[in-house]
Order: C-alpha cells, then sequence, then structure tokens
C-alpha cells in the first residue's frame, strides 16, 4: 500500500525526497509538487508521510486494518514530540494513536529510558533492540550474522 501525494497541499520542500530510502519520492518539473515515481516499488515505510511538514502525503492503509472506504491521517508534531495516526474506519469509527518521536535525545521524549543507562556505541551498532533478547521470551541469544559474508551475500 504505497503513499501518494495531495498535489493542492504540496509546496514542493523536497523533505520527502530527501528522506526516501528507496529513491522513489521525486519532484515532477513542470508542476514542482512531490510524487511517488513507483508506487509499486515503495517499502511502505512511512518516512515521506512523517517528515513532510505541509501533511501533504498520505499512506494507504493495509486491509486488515483499514479496508476500502477508510483513511489514515498522520501528523508529525516536533513541538509535542509526537506522531499521531488517525484511522477513519469504513463504519465511521475513528481512532487515534500517538507514539513518540523516538529520533530525540536519549530520555527527553520517553521517560521510561531516561531511567536506563545510555546505550554504549557497541550497543547500538548491535542488531538487537533495547530489551532484545530478554523481551523475546527465548532462553538463548540471536545468532550473530558476518557482515563481510552478509555483504557478500553468503546468509548462513
Amino acid at each position: 500500500m504505497p503513499t501518494f501525494v495531495y498535489m493542492t497541499k504540496c509546496d514542493g520542500c523536497g523533505h520527502c525526497v530527501d528522506i526516501c530510502p528507496s529513491d522513489i519520492m521525486h519532484i515532477d518539473k513542470t508542476y514542482r509538487r512531490a510524487m511517488n515515481i513507483e508506487p509499486n516499488m515503495c517499502w511502505e515505510c512511512y518516512s515521506c508521510v512523517k517528515a513532510c511538514p505541509q501533511n501533504a502525503i498520505d499512506a494507504r492503509g493495509y486491509a486488515d486494518f483499514a479496508p476500502m472506504g477508510h483513511s489514515v491521517r498522520v501528523l508529525r508534531e516536533e513541538e509535542k514530540g509526537t506522531i499521531s495516526w488517525k484511522i477513519k474506519f469504513r463504519n465511521g469509527i475513528v481512532k487515534d494513536f500517538v507514539s513518540p518521536i523516538t529520533t530525540q535525545p536519549w530520555g527527553e521524549k520517553i521517560p521510561k529510558l531516561a531511567e536506563l543507562a545510555e546505550p554504549t556505541s557497541e550497543e547500538v551498532d548491535s542488531q538487537l533492540l533495547v530489551f532484545e533478547p530478554e523481551a523475546l521470551n527465548i532462553d538463548r541469544g540471536l545468532p550473530e550474522i558476518d557482515k563481510n559474508k552478509f555483504k557478500q551475500g553468503v546468509y548462513y
């Protein structure tokens, strides 16, 4: 479910172009507005949606939580340190979800993280997330991946 741009809201600032990891958001040379040039290649990461200061980019939600006739709106509020998702289902029910922006300084926007020690550079470079592997409810740690073999296409 790719993203799409409301041309009447877009001012062509290019934030979406800069942040798109699959390089499919471009500025149309004629209209000076953003556009998704290859919707079928969209990773659905919603980076462009969250980065757009004009709220001009929308996402088509997954059919399991927002079937046809729905709308999904995303709002990034830097001053509040949140990203809000408003989902309107086709039966009229509206659900609001608010998540903290996690690209803020350590412990500033997520209070419980302030209680933990700041991660070391080794922990930052690890493939594990903050509470893994304990939070995964597994008895052993995750396997390490040799980065050199991974770059060569050897995954085992």
